[in-house]
């Protein structure tokens, strides 16, 4: 077990299997809180194997880089500002203050790539579009000003104009990117509640390997696609 999740764990491999099996037979995800009660452990010990588990399902590094047609956008992640308490509200208004930006690039009928990032200005964004993009691929993103940098670095741009009010034209839009976003969220507040900045990215991993999943494999061989990540952090 040296090199593994397992290392330096007294539970036992029985339970770190079915702790696995638990995550892989869900849609959204299972909380820590739950395998608490599934594995019969204390909570401390659910939520190292749940963080251990979810650790080794990072493959934003795998595979080739995202080509053909690829849908880019930028969203946040964290509570309403009028949800929070008035002396930690940073505005009062809506947007991304107060709340951890994230940016998704997918290749349409492909696989996803999804980062924490500090901001989503374009010398923030445009080096993991370099890193992880196809030169000479057709680009899709909303206007938003950031992604101005794309055509002149060589990539086929276009854009959707969500302030006309213009969702989809022709074969234009990022409804792939905002319809993980959205699985994602939902994840996240409907089975975790809350989840730190700090923990994000995990969490983010965990979706984009189901996502890249999504039209390959059943219940059984996600358990086993999650198996198969165990020798990668070795």
């Amino acid at each position: 077990m040296s090199g593994t999740i397992f290392q330096d764990s007294a539970t036992s491999l029985k339970l770190w299997f079915y702790a696995m099996y638990l995550m892989a037979s869900t849609r959204c995800g299972i909380s820590a809180k739950q395998l608490e009660r599934e594995l019969g452990v204390t909570y401390k010990t659910a939520w190292r194997i749940f963080k251990q588990i979810r650790s080794m399902l990072d493959e934003s590094n795998d595979g080739p880089k995202l080509s053909g047609k690829v849908e880019m956008d930028e969203s946040f992640y964290g509570g309403l500002e009028k949800n929070k308490h008035a002396s930690k509200r940073q505005h009062l208004g809506t947007g991304g203050a107060g709340k951890t930006a994230v940016f998704g690039i997918v290749e349409r009928e492909g696989r996803i790539v999804a980062k924490v990032v500090p901001n989503t200005q374009s010398a923030t964004l445009m080096p993991h579009v370099i890193e992880r993009t196809m030169p000479h691929s057709t680009v899709f993103t909303d206007e938003y000003v950031s992604y101005n940098p794309l055509e002149p670095m060589g990539y086929k741009h276009k854009r959707v104009n969500y302030a006309t009010k213009v969702f989809v034209s022709c074969d234009a839009h990022v409804n792939t990117i905002e319809g993980f976003w959205s699985t994602t969220k939902n994840g996240i507040r409907g089975v975790y509640h809350s989840v730190g900045a700090h923990y994000l990215q995990t969490y983010l991993n965990e979706y984009a390997f189901r996502f890249n999943r999504r039209k390959s494999l059943g219940r059984r061989n996600m358990f086993e696609a999650f198996t198969s990540r165990i020798a990668k952090v070795s």
